[in-house]
């Protein structure tokens, strides 16, 4: 099948352009992909970590096509393909997984072995993951497809709750894996650390999840108002005073059962220091703030390579942690990309049985394909809002 495409393209630090590109094929290099399908997109997220690339902040190319917030109808099946078919209106996990090598078989599905030569993990549209066309586009390939794809049970059920199952393929997932394994359960105290997408959805994951009490910290007024419309408490990081102080007039204590870091490498000091970059600051915090044997998740993005950042160490990835003090409370830290396919189905359940709003809770604005450059403006300008693209025009 020939058809137009298009699809959003970093050209550079702080400039992205929707333009015409290939078609895709089933293909993997000069091989047939009969194992893949090809998708009508319906939806497809920004997400915070592809602004780490469009603010020039890793080594991605100029021409990647961006986006891994995929979801989609299944237009053309490779001949491989079992369970899937034409029609199907599914969910894209934003980890790109084989289902064959080791780490796949233990559900380590975003460290799989054999979809990135350069190391263990591959997305679509993301730097150094494995050069993977990405998804912000009109029409995309998604290899692998009986085992990738979650396809809702029933389309025109999931059409009227679009704007939450979009979320499968990345941001909600991500959140509840940072609660899951910072420990959350029921009657936790939890922090949260940022309030953009990714930390809202950690907050209301951890509200189904059954915590007492979520605390969650940013710099941005109107996303702390968008944690208090679902019943989080907020802490304003732009203020001066000690974060166990803050803490204390919330809870009566000093520490939290349970830390979500969902800011990542650009973090920024506390206080009247704010303006400044301080990429250990959030990890240093969850040390400090977690109480003796808790947990911490840290969902949010670190690299081994930041050509922006403010120091040399920090530019190879190697951040002035206190790692003393997590050792000496027992801390244990879990890092790395959520495996999208251990949450999936059991978080589209929670939608369609109406026990979760998450698209309330992260504020999705609908925005066109061409409307993308202006959304990754507004997204780094602080919005308060989960930008979600529709490429036909399929969403009322």
């Amino acid at each position: 099948m020939n058809a137009a495409n298009r699809g959003v393209v970093y050209k550079g630090p702080g400039e992205v352009a929707v333009e015409s590109i290939a078609y895709p094929e089933l293909a993997l290099g000069n091989r047939k992909c009969d194992h893949g399908v090809i998708l009508k997109v319906v939806t497809t997220n920004i997400c915070g970590s592809d602004q780490h690339m469009v603010r020039g902040r890793t080594t991605a190319p100029s021409g990647l096509v961006l986006g891994h917030e995929i979801t989609g109808l299944v237009v053309e099946c490779g001949r491989d393909v079992e369970f899937i078919q034409p029609g199907d209106l599914v969910s894209v996990p934003f980890n790109i997984a084989c289902g064959r090598c080791r780490n796949c078989k233990e559900g380590r599905t975003g460290i799989c072995l054999n979809v990135n030569p350069a190391r263990p993990g591959a997305a679509y549209g993301y730097v150094d993951m494995g050069g993977w066309v990405g998804g912000q586009t009109e029409y995309v390939m998604v290899p692998y497809a009986d085992f990738n794809l979650l396809k809702f049970p029933d389309a025109d059920q999931a059409m009227e709750k679009i704007k939450d199952l979009t979320l499968l393929s990345d941001i909600f997932p991500t959140g509840f894996h940072g609660c899951v394994t910072a420990g959350v359960g029921p009657g936790s105290t939890v922090y949260i650390a940022g309030a953009g997408p990714v930390g809202l959805a950690a907050a209301v994951s951890a509200q189904l999840l059954g915590a007492a009490c979520v605390i969650v910290g940013d710099m941005v007024e109107e996303r702390l108002a968008q944690a208090r419309s679902f019943g989080c408490e907020t802490i304003d990081l732009t203020q001066d005073g000690d974060m166990a102080d803050k803490i204390e007039v919330i809870l009566g204590e000093r520490e939290v059962d349970a830390f979500v870091d969902c800011v990542g490498f650009e973090a920024h000091a506390c206080g009247c220091n704010h303006g400044k970059e301080a990429p250990a600051t959030v990890l240093n915090s969850a040390m400090s703030l977690t109480r003796a044997g808790g947990q911490i998740g840290i969902p949010g993005l670190y690299v081994t390579e930041d050509p922006g950042a403010e120091d040399e160490a920090a530019k190879q990835g190697a951040l002035s942690m206190r790692f003393g003090l997590g050792w000496a409370k027992s801390h244990s830290f879990h890092t790395g990309q959520c495996p999208v396919m251990k949450y999936h189905r059991p978080l589209m359940q929670a939608i369609l049985f109406g026990k979760v709003n998450i698209a309330d809770a992260v504020n999705v604005q609908m925005i066109t394909l061409d409307q993308a450059p202006q959304g990754y403006a507004d997204f780094d300008g602080g919005a308060a809002k989960k930008f979600v693209i529709d490429p036909h025009g399929s969403v009322a």
